[in-house]
């Protein structure tokens, strides 16, 4: 299995969750950090593969797939300029939605064609794609878009036998929240959150498990929200 972002955070949950689930081998994509890579690499019972590089590059896609063919593949990396709309540049939005919408596409394109019927490909959006979040403008709509790739791809690969779904998470306990300006306010959302808590890495990895199941059989082109009961308003 394939999982980009992978070595710190939601990534690497799935990635032990996989594994736990019978993965004998892990191939995880990562930007910079060496020293989480290689923690991670000794955190997962199974052969591991690490990628340094963006994954909005052809040659790291191109990378990425050449240790397939994969059973599973899973695009969970993900950035952005976290800024109010009207501080935003051209540039910051090229960053942001070739590394976390068109980096699926890319990644469809290199993996699909080699990956066997029953295989699964798996997107991790978040709660921006469809409500307005404080200073969420590039990464909100780099996830809307992600999750429109997950729509196509999920019917025009449905003839190959391949699902395609996506999860999206609330707010998630991880490293991620310090990038936020607004941070002890999403940390303060678990008040309204209908479960009483934060949204776990491996709360994403467990719908994950499901959707790279048999039982998930009959779920293509979804977005799984898994968020506490968050997103209902309550």
């Amino acid at each position: 299995m394939l999982v980009t972002g992978g070595t710190r955070g939601i990534g690497l949950a799935i990635a032990k969750r996989l594994v736990a689930d019978g993965a004998s081998k892990a191939v995880l994509g990562y930007m910079r950090n060496d020293a989480a890579a290689a923690a991670a690499a000794q955190e997962i019972e199974a052969e591991v593969v690490l990628v340094r590089g963006e994954v909005s590059k052809p040659a790291v896609v191109e990378e990425l797939a050449s240790h397939g063919p994969y059973a599973v593949v899973v695009h969970n990396a993900a950035t952005g300029v976290i800024e109010p709309a009207l501080d935003t540049t051209d540039k910051h939005w090229d960053w942001t939605l070739n590394a976390n919408a068109r980096a699926l596409l890319s990644l469809a394109r290199a993996c699909a064609p080699s990956m066997a019927e029953g295989s699964s490909i798996v997107a991790i959006s978040s709660l921006g794609s469809q409500r307005v979040l404080e200073n969420y403008v590039l990464v909100g709509t780099s996830k809307a878009a992600l999750e429109s790739v997950v729509r196509y791809l999920g019917v025009e690969l449905s003839a190959s036998g391949i699902r395609v779904n996506a999860v999206s998470g609330g707010v998630v306990a991880t490293g991620a929240l310090e990038h936020f300006p607004n941070k002890d306010e999403m940390l303060a959302s678990v008040e309204r959150t209908p479960a009483g808590r934060l949204v776990e890495p491996d709360d994403i990895a467990g719908a994950v498990s499901f959707l790279c199941s048999e039982d998930a059989a009959m779920v293509r082109g979804q977005t799984l929200i898994v968020d506490g009961g968050f997103s209902l308003g309550v």
